[in-house]
Formats: structure tokens, C-alpha cells, sequence
């Protein structure tokens, strides 16, 4: 015991000195080389701070609804629900929040309502929906705010992303920027 305990010390302390030392400050240093500095995206409107890279909660009909969050749109307690798809938890609250969209838009079959906009995100802070998700709520959107359905199509589109470098992941919308958008159409 005694000819391996050296080795494992001087391990314990090198894996200290790499991974809370040299690691941290490689990845800090990557990230000051970002577009905002390792710093969260932030945009002003109206001289209040908005983070446009953590979900933020709409629930008014006259803005396009984020999709839930399992820990409130609380940053510092960042994480899903923790519960599997046969939980009768999560299955009653999916089917309240289904049964809550079909009341704020009518229009909608059942089966033409995207999963994300009534389950939370592994994080619960998902700040991006689908198009599909952003376009399925247009009708309510336009009806409340006196909008043309196609003027709220030509803004989804417009801050609709593509998928990293064209191949990796799907096409999302940021539901912050869609909303402030829709505010300065008015």
C-alpha cells in the first residue's frame, strides 16, 4: 500500500492544479475570444435589461408563448423536472398545458401542437422555439393584436436561424427577439 500511495498523491495534486487551474482558465480564455466576451447576450429596450440567451416567461395572448420551463425561468436554479415519460406528473401537467393552449387558440387541432411548447426543456431555460412552434401561435397573435397573419409569418421567418454552419442541430427561433420585434411593429 505504502509504494502506491505517493503515486496517487502526486496524481490527486496534478489533477488539481490541471482541472481547477489550467483547464478553467484555457476555457475562460476561449471564451473572452466570443462576441460577447464570455458574458451573457443582453439586449436594451426601454432602459430594462433582457438576457437573450435564457428563456424569459410569456403567457400574455399577445405575445408568442416561450416554452415551459420546470424551474420557473429561474437562472440559478437551472434544470429539468427530473421526471420520465410515463410519470402521472408530467403527464398531468402536459395535458394541463395542452388543454391551456387549446382554450388561448381554438383554431388548433390537439395533434398540430409542437411537443416543446407544452414540455420544459432539460434546463428550463430554453430561450428558442421551433418555426413550427412560433407559427402555430400566429392566429391568436394576429386576432388580439390586429395583426395580418402574413406580416407575423414574414416575422417569424425573418428570425427564424438555421442550424449551426448549415448541419448541426434544427432551426430555431429566439422567443425574446421574436416578441420585442413584434412589440415595435406597433
Amino acid at each position: 500500500m505504502r509504494p502506491h500511495l505517493l503515486p496517487a498523491l502526486k496524481l490527486t495534486a496534478l489533477c488539481l492544479l490541471f482541472f481547477s487551474g489550467l483547464y478553467t482558465l484555457a476555457l475562460l480564455g476561449i471564451a473572452k475570444l466570443t462576441p460577447n466576451g464570455g458574458n451573457a447576450a443582453t439586449v436594451e429596450v426601454d432602459g430594462r435589461v433582457y438576457y437573450t440567451d435564457l428563456a424569459q416567461r410569456f403567457s400574455d395572448d399577445h405575445y408568442f408563448w416561450s416554452r415551459p420551463s420546470a424551474v420557473g425561468y429561474n437562472a440559478v436554479g437551472s434544470g429539468g423536472s427530473n421526471k420520465g415519460p410515463t410519470n402521472p406528473d408530467l403527464l398531468a401537467a402536459v395535458q394541463a398545458r395542452i388543454d391551456t393552449f387549446l382554450v388561448h387558440d381554438p383554431g388548433v387541432a390537439r395533434s398540430a401542437i409542437p411537443s416543446e411548447l407544452v414540455t420544459a426543456s432539460g434546463s428550463g431555460l430554453d430561450p428558442h422555439l421551433s418555426p413550427a412552434a412560433a407559427r402555430v401561435q400566429i392566429a391568436r397573435i394576429a386576432g388580439r393584436r390586429g395583426l395580418d397573419p402574413a406580416a407575423l409569418e414574414k416575422l417569424v421567418d425573418a428570425h427564424t436561424r438555421g442550424p449551426l454552419l448549415g448541419l448541426f442541430g434544427p432551426s430555431t427561433v429566439n422567443v425574446l427577439e421574436l416578441n420585442l420585434a413584434l412589440d415595435a411593429l406597433h
